[in-house]
Formats: C-alpha cells, sequence, structure tokens
C-alpha cells in the first residue's frame, strides 16, 4: 500500500503544482512565450480549455485554474484514503476543507522550490537561463519589499532568506492549527 501511496501522492503533487504555476504566471504577467510557460500552458491546457468554457474567470482571477486546483487536491486526498482503507472509506465533508489546507500548502511549497531554484541559478547561469528569468518574474514582487526593508548587507541578499523563514514559520502555524483538528491525516499533506 506505501507505494500506491507514494505514487499517488507523488503524481497529484507534480501535477498541481503545474496547475498552481499556470495561476502564478497568469498572477505575475510573466512572459508566456518563454519556453518554460509554454511546458505549463501545454500541460494543462486539454483539461483548462473544455473547463473554461464552463467557468468563466473573474476580472483577471481565472476561476477554472484555481477550481482545477482544488478539485485535485480533494482527488488525491480521496484516493489516498481509499487506498489506506482498502476501498473502504469513501468522500467526507472534512476532505473540502483538507483540500484547501493542501492547495494552500502546495502553493507554500512550490514558491520555497521555485526560490531555492532562482536562487541556484543565480550562482550558475549568470541571468541567461529562460526558466531564471521566469522565475525572476514570480518572485520579484515578494522579495522587493523585503529588499526595502532589509537591504543587500555586505554584497549579500537576503531577502530569500526572509522568505524561507516567514513561509517555514507559515507552515509550522497551519501544521499546527489543522493537526488537533484532521489528526494524522494533516501530515500527509
Amino acid at each position: 500500500m506505501n507505494s500506491m501511496q507514494f505514487l499517488v501522492n507523488t503524481l497529484f503533487d507534480l501535477y498541481i503544482m503545474v496547475v498552481i504555476l499556470r495561476i502564478w504566471l497568469q498572477a505575475a504577467r510573466a512572459d508566456f512565450y518563454n519556453p518554460f510557460s509554454q511546458f505549463i500552458i501545454k500541460a494543462t491546457q486539454p483539461v483548462l480549455k473544455p473547463l473554461r468554457r464552463v467557468i468563466p474567470s473573474v476580472g483577471s482571477i481565472d476561476l477554472a485554474t484555481i477550481l482545477f486546483a482544488y478539485l485535485l487536491c480533494v482527488i488525491k486526498f480521496v484516493l489516498l484514503m481509499l487506498i489506506a482503507s482498502n476501498g473502504a472509506a469513501g468522500f467526507t465533508p472534512d476532505l473540502l476543507i483538507i483540500g484547501l489546507m493542501a492547495l494552500i500548502k502546495s502553493a507554500g511549497t512550490l514558491l520555497f522550490w521555485i526560490l531555492l531554484l532562482r536562487a541556484i541559478l543565480s550562482w550558475v547561469s549568470q541571468g541567461r537561463s529562460p526558466v531564471e528569468y521566469v522565475f525572476h518574474q514570480l518572485t520579484e514582487p515578494m522579495l522587493a519589499p523585503i529588499r526595502r526593508i532589509l537591504p543587500a548587507m555586505g554584497g549579500l541578499d537576503l531577502s530569500v532568506l526572509v522568505l524561507f523563514v516567514a513561509l517555514q514559520f507559515a507552515n509550522f502555524l497551519i501544521g499546527d492549527l489543522t493537526s488537533s483538528l484532521f489528526g494524522p491525516i494533516w501530515y500527509s499533506l
């Protein structure tokens, strides 16, 4: 059972992050002609194109993509519970809240990895990578306010470190608030 849970968890998490990246690219108005952006669009377009015909956007908010990411999180936990209970468990209303919390946690995890990859790429590629350019467009709106408060010290930009600490704090805070409500399932998020 652990192997199936691992497979379901990994595949869903990867695709959820791709869908969240699609939402984030639209919100940041990143370069959609960038090869990295094109990969994200092509990986999500087959599902989102028909879904957008049914669920319209509200202003600049793409409700179809957000709802799709949320539904993926809920479906992931339904499948994980079915695997864990050998098909005896089913859908419970708690899974709607767990799905929302999982979506928020996935967005934070994605932000962490994008920041980490951006930092590593800044040492290696010297700003010539198209992926680094998109990562810069995605994370700069969050890092610029931190840089205004905490300027570079000795040539070191500590804004990424400050955001890492804030993300970790938020992760622990959400864990503290929800672990008492949902128990062991929270740790599988």
